[in-house]
């Protein structure tokens, strides 16, 4: 779907200062929708009329018989919508729209009744010019069904009228507010709670769920005439957006109780005659905020001590060893040492984090100084690399760092002859992140492999290794070949590695 940013550079002749404008606005206006119980849509001239050529566009006619498109559409959630389907990116003529085109002309809001084909039924529009720097440069439109019979009660009047307020600020330029306020999905809506204030910051109206948010911050007084200060609540924003005229937000806690407060003052010829406060319970999710962070912890400590078991066998792997005569024994226990340590290395970044991935090549380092470590050549090897493994889940982290220890070893102990080289021996791995796959390459300028070598027939135990969790653990593809010495490429698919992994688990 085109965001409104696309929408006007493709549709319409609109500047960058005006985008941000209407980006604000249509950023903000689900609390405008909500509050008059009515779908808006926004609508900004087209570059040419429907069904005209790129070649017959002309700027100059846009809102004159050019027609209009529409960039921007909200449903309310505390009413039925009028328009089921998606309007974004529909053209309009005037003659369609003529409401719309005379509130362009006159730069005024102009309201009245018309058909709804889709619905077969009347529907009440009203037309509100949007301006920005002094210029209409688009038309919000509130449209409902027309109800006949059914008088509004008190928090629907309040709140019809409090749009109205908020809709002569759009006309005049004032809303929305030029700052970026960015909104979390924990920011308040209408449906959670409302509160009017006026001109001094004193409760006007106060809707049941806003009631009921201030008695769970131990405030059972009579609301209505007070200020939130009278109230208890010292720290709300509501003096910060009276003062700035500018909205402003605040979290209160009362013991575990949690209610997010949102002021937006209403202007009127510069000044604050008022303010709109919208008021959202917010204990739930900080219980379950506190689960999560109870949970993390819980994790990165089972990281914690998942380490530890592991450098603990690593250590006792190291002391038997040292026991063994030097040999085929003594060997296998150093190597098995080596991977226990390599599989510690990820557990051990996991455990100072909460995420769940980790970065390889935070893991890279401590693999090339094990590698390193076993170099008897003169000059000893060099293990070097490069690129970006990116972040992944420990359960591709883990057999992939297995793999890449147990090549780095294999090319140490195996690439290169002692005492024999005639340039600097170097390893050297580049990492290539395309989305969801990475591709290892790791190469030696050592002695290159053998003519007859096969990774499918190999009988190394940790080629084997490596030739068993590339392709069966991590579901990639493994190719060893020469080229100026041994190169050896892997291709992991991240993504299908992770998936497979949880759908074991």
């Amino acid at each position: 779907m085109a965001t409104l940013a696309e929408l006007v550079r493709d549709r319409a002749n609109v500047a960058g200062p005006v985008v941000e404008h209407l980006q604000r606005l249509v950023g903000t206006w689900g609390i405008l929708s909500d509050l008059s119980f009515s779908d808006l849509l926004l609508f900004v001239p087209a570059v040419r009329p429907p069904g005209a050529s790129a070649a017959m566009a002309d700027p100059t006619v846009a809102g004159e018989g050019g027609g209009f498109v529409v960039v921007g559409q909200v449903r309310p959630t505390t009413g039925q919508t009028l328009h089921l389907e998606d309007l974004l990116g529909c053209e309009v003529t005037d003659s369609e729209r003529p409401l719309l085109a005379r509130a362009w002309e006159l730069k005024t809001v102009v309201e009245g009744e018309v058909p709804v084909a889709a619905r077969s039924e009347q529907a009440r529009v009203v037309c509100i010019p949007v301006r920005f720097g002094g210029e209409v440069v688009a038309v919000l439109t509130r449209e409902a069904p027309v109800i006949v019979g059914r008088r509004a009660g008190e928090l629907e009047r309040v709140y019809v009228a409090v749009f109205d307020r908020l809709a002569r600020m759009v006309a005049a330029g004032t809303f929305p507010f030029p700052v970026d306020e960015l909104l979390s999905s924990e920011a308040p809506r209408v449906g959670d709670g409302v509160m009017t204030l006026d001109a001094a910051a004193r409760v006007e109206f106060a809707s049941p769920n806003a009631v009921n948010a201030l008695h769970r911050l131990g405030t059972y007084r009579g609301i209505l005439g007070a200020s939130l200060a009278e109230l208890g609540l010292e720290h709300s924003p509501v003096p910060a957006a009276f003062s700035g005229l500018v909205p402003a937000a605040e979290e209160l806690e009362l013991g575990d109780v949690a209610v997010f407060i949102r002021c937006i003052p209403l202007l009127d010829q510069g000044k604050a005659t008022g303010a709109l406060v919208l008021v959202r319970d917010v204990t739930d999710l900080r219980r379950r905020d506190r689960l999560l962070m109870g949970k993390d912890v819980a994790i990165r400590e089972v990281h914690h001590r998942v380490k530890n078991n592991l450098q603990t066998i690593s250590s006792l792997l190291r002391l038997q060893a040292r026991r063994v005569p030097k040999g085929v024994a003594r060997h296998a226990l150093e190597e098995a040492e080596r991977r226990v340590r390599s599989i510690a290395v990820v557990h051990e970044i996991l455990s100072r984090d909460t995420a769940d991935e980790v970065d390889f090549n935070d893991i890279l380092p401590p693999l090339v100084r094990m590698a390193e470590d076993l170099s008897s050549t003169t000059p000893p090897v060099k293990v070097t690399w490069s690129g970006e493994a990116g972040e992944m889940g420990a359960q591709v982290a883990t057999p992939l760092a297995v793999a890449l220890n147990e090549l780095l070893q294999n090319a140490v102990e195996h690439a290169f002859v002692a005492d024999a080289q005639e340039s600097q021996p170097e390893v050297h791995v580049l990492f290539d992140r395309q989305g969801d796959e990475l591709s290892v390459l790791v190469r030696d300028n050592g002695s290159g492999l053998p003519a007859d070598f096969s990774i499918d027939k190999t009988t190394s135990l940790g080629l084997s290794i490596v030739r068993g969790l590339v392709k069966s653990q991590l579901g990639g593809k493994i190719r060893m070949y020469n080229s100026g010495g041994t190169v050896v490429e892997l291709v992991v698919p991240i993504s299908r590695a992770e998936t497979s992994d949880l759908a074991r688990i």
